[in-house]
């Protein structure tokens, strides 16, 4: 497996985790980063969507599927962006902020391990 396709197999890993705590134990996880609870379904549905997408993570880092590498940096580059501006206009809590932060951590990693492998 590439350094690329690692970062990405990592990630659907992290989406996975996070996906079945929202899924099974949501208000554990919301708690965890002093968010308030909630009864609502929604959490239950971002936790449905986030472990679709750790399936296509990890599907696509077995395959290698580097053009996906390198859509997923850009996309999760901006989820920061948008999670800043949902505190910034008071929609959403500070504390929402560590998950926009693990996925430019985790865009960072991908583009320089994409990079690099170019140059080799």
């Amino acid at each position: 497996m590439s350094s690329g396709a690692r970062s990405i197999f990592v990630f659907g890993i992290y989406l996975a985790v996070v996906g079945i705590a929202l899924l099974v134990v949501p208000n554990l996880l919301l708690g965890a980063f002093l968010l308030p609870g909630t009864t609502e379904v929604w959490v239950r549905v971002v936790g449905m969507l986030s472990l679709f997408l750790s399936f296509y993570f990890i599907q696509s880092a077995r395959a290698g599927l580097t053009e996906f590498f390198r859509l997923t940096v850009y996309v999760r580059s901006t989820t920061i962006l948008f999670l800043g501006a949902f505190v910034l206009l008071g929609f959403a809590s500070p504390f929402l902020l560590p998950f926009g932060v693990v996925d430019l951590a985790g865009a960072i990693w991908t583009g320089l391990a994409l990079r690099s492998a170019k140059i080799a």
